[in-house]
């Protein structure tokens, strides 16, 4: 049952359950040095960095927290605002007694989440590294002209979100046809992913993720549009054969910060860490050596 499983091997990793914020986070890490948070999206937990944990660039400590509800972490005390989980992301890193600059990594919500942020608390990170996300200033009517994506899939989880992730297919499907790349998932990490989602609880999470970004989050963001600007250096990577989220969403003509650049990669989808995992490891020594 998926309940039962254990976290999926990686050679050479550390890991750990830490407590913050009335939640037991289950955190992955390897290598030493300069920390690296790695934030993952949905449907997937901390083994979409495998490859990185499993070869740690030199000097960086990879730290890599199943969020809230998914993976093996326990449940969020409440009902998966991105602004709540990024403060259980700082009091994660505050019961880790981070108190250095962090290089923060995201991919799709964790991307969204990292955004949150570099925006609530700029003076504790030295570059972010987003992949396969919208930036927070995308201007309405481009959002609108997209919004066809989000319809596709984002109600349907939010409605159906429970007996769709524990009962169906559903999620195989979606790895097996999302990805661009050669190889990207195998049967075996289909199910690694899927079969997580099996359990109720992490289901749950899931579902609220969605659930609350479009009862409360789109309409909260309608009516107050970002306004801060990003003092932190941020790299966008992006997959630009995206189904779910379109490449122009990232542009870097819309993005209000002091330090944004976007490359656009070809033959690639959603799921660009599994699909190029040596890119993002290259990318994330690149931000390291630029704030250095």
């Amino acid at each position: 049952m998926a309940a039962e499983q254990s976290p999926p091997a990686i050679a050479g990793v550390r890991r750990s359950f830490v407590e913050a914020r009335g939640i037991r986070f289950h955190v992955t890490e390897s290598g030493s040095g300069v920390p690296v948070l790695a934030l993952h999206g949905w449907p997937q937990h901390h083994y979409t960095y495998r490859d990185l944990l499993a070869n740690p660039p030199e000097g960086m400590r990879i730290i890599v927290p199943d969020l809230p509800g998914y993976g093996w972490s326990g449940p969020a005390p409440h009902r998966w605002a991105k602004d709540d989980v990024a403060s259980d992301l700082f009091a994660l890193l505050d019961a880790l007694k981070i108190d250095e600059k962090v290089l923060l990594v995201g991919h799709d919500w964790g991307g969204f989440i990292g955004y949150r942020m570099i925006l609530g608390e700029p003076e504790r990170f030295r570059g972010f590294l987003v992949m396969n996300m919208a930036h927070p200033w995308v201007p309405r009517n481009d959002l609108l002209r997209q919004s066809w994506r989000f319809l596709a899939y984002q109600p349907l989880v939010a409605g159906l979100g429970m007996p769709l992730q524990t009962r169906t297919r559903f999620l195989d499907r979606l790895f097996e046809t999302a990805a661009k790349g050669e190889n990207a998932f195998d049967a075996e990490t289909v199910e690694i992913f899927a079969g997580r989602f099996r359990d109720r609880g992490v289901a749950r999470a899931g579902t609220d993720t969605y659930r609350t970004f479009l009862l409360k989050e789109v309409p909260g963001s309608a009516r107050n549009p970002e306004t801060r600007r990003a003092t932190v250096p941020v790299r966008a990577l992006f997959g630009k054969n995206d189904a779910a989220v379109h490449y122009s969403l990232a542009a870097a003509e819309t993005a209000r910060a002091d330090d944004y650049t976007v490359e656009y990669v070809s033959r690639c989808g959603h799921f660009i860490v599994d699909e190029r995992p040596e890119l993002v490891r290259a990318k994330l020594v690149e931000l390291a050596e630029e704030t250095a």
